[in-house]
């Protein structure tokens, strides 16, 4: 559900001694991609779909949740499975052609992206289904706790015009601010904000990080904020904050961005393959098809490198030493 503009960034196992030749091709995919943006339409890790190699490569997205599940995943492929491990940060929607090209082997975490899912599933079986995260995705308008205590009634969409006052910043033009993360995150706001006729103003904080920072400052100072988020996230275990009820989700309901009236469906996320690892990737593929863990797992694991700045290394390491019982389960 969370779109990003086309980025990628190779990452290399740490530690680990490379091949003449693919140390090479590593040094002249940096040198072309400057300091590693590039269009992943056209570039991809080296060490992907390697003939006779022990190796997988993942998809990361930028957000935490899904830095955590690659980190663990990644961990427990090195340090148990003995596989040399690639991932490369890409957007959404690019991810899948690189999937289907065999660049990426796996996409860990998905929102939900049924034109892909059916052009390359369905359609040209390029891409397999590898089951759910275990974790439900949901977006929604968000204010904090400490407002909602005070204001019951802020909670339901019908009153939010009452309070736009409330909600007024520099940015927001005499409106109520609803504070978005990156214009290229997928979002119905500024049509929801038209279609409900709200006195409000959509304000792009820039990015996740810069969303997380803003939030963290007005709840310091126990000021009003009304922000889309999204579950699941570290941060409400900082900054408890509590739904704006929208017109209830039906099916369709969002078909038509420009004419959307109603809340953000719960997604359950998804996993998806690289058709050819699937078949082929041995233990590894066997291994990411029963990864599944919990909302809270992933939220444990997000907070220690979000908040408590561990490496992803170090978070995964500290989760998979006190969580064997759920993990060996996606060795057997």
């Amino acid at each position: 559900m969370r779109l990003r503009t086309p980025h990628l960034r190779i990452r290399t196992p740490r530690g680990r001694v490379r091949a003449a030749a693919a140390v090479a091709a590593a040094g002249s995919l940096l040198a072309l991609t400057g300091c590693g943006a590039a269009d992943m339409t056209k570039q991809a890790s080296p060490f992907a779909n390697a003939r006779g190699a022990k190796t997988v490569t993942l998809s990361v997205q930028s957000w935490v949740g899904a830095q955590a599940n690659v980190a663990v995943a990644q961990y427990l492929l090195e340090h148990k499975l003995g596989y040399r491990v690639d991932t490369v940060q890409v957007d959404e929607v690019p991810a899948w052609d690189a999937l289907s090209q065999g660049r990426v082997d796996a996409i860990l975490e998905d929102w939900g992206h049924p034109d892909q899912e059916k052009r390359y599933v369905d359609d040209k079986h390029t891409i397999a289904r590898a089951g759910g995260l275990g974790v439900t995705g949901h977006i929604g308008w968000f204010v904090p706790t400490y407002l909602a205590r005070q204001h019951p009634d802020i909670t339901d969409w019908r009153n939010l015009n009452k309070y736009a006052s409330l909600f007024r910043t520099a940015e927001s033009g005499g409106k109520g601010q609803l504070m978005d993360g990156s214009p290229s995150y997928v979002t119905n706001d500024k049509a929801l904000v038209s279609n409900l006729k709200l006195d409000y103003q959509v304000v792009f904080a820039g990015s996740e990080a810069a969303q997380i920072t803003q939030i963290k400052q007005f709840a310091k100072e126990k000021k009003p904020f009304l922000t889309y988020w999204y579950a699941p996230q570290w941060l409400f275990k900082k900054v408890p904050m509590t739904e704006v009820k929208l017109p209830p989700y039906k099916e369709g309901c969002d078909a038509d961005a420009a004419k959307v009236a109603c809340a953000y469906p719960h997604t359950p996320l998804q996993k998806y393959l690289n058709a050819g690892f699937a078949h082929r990737g041995g233990k590894a593929a066997a291994f990411l098809k029963k990864f599944r863990w919990t909302t809270e797992d992933q939220n444990e694991v997000s907070l220690m490198i979000a908040e408590q700045k561990l490496t992803p290394e170090q978070a995964a390491k500290k989760w998979v030493d006190g969580h064997a019982s759920t993990w060996k389960a996606w060795l057997s």
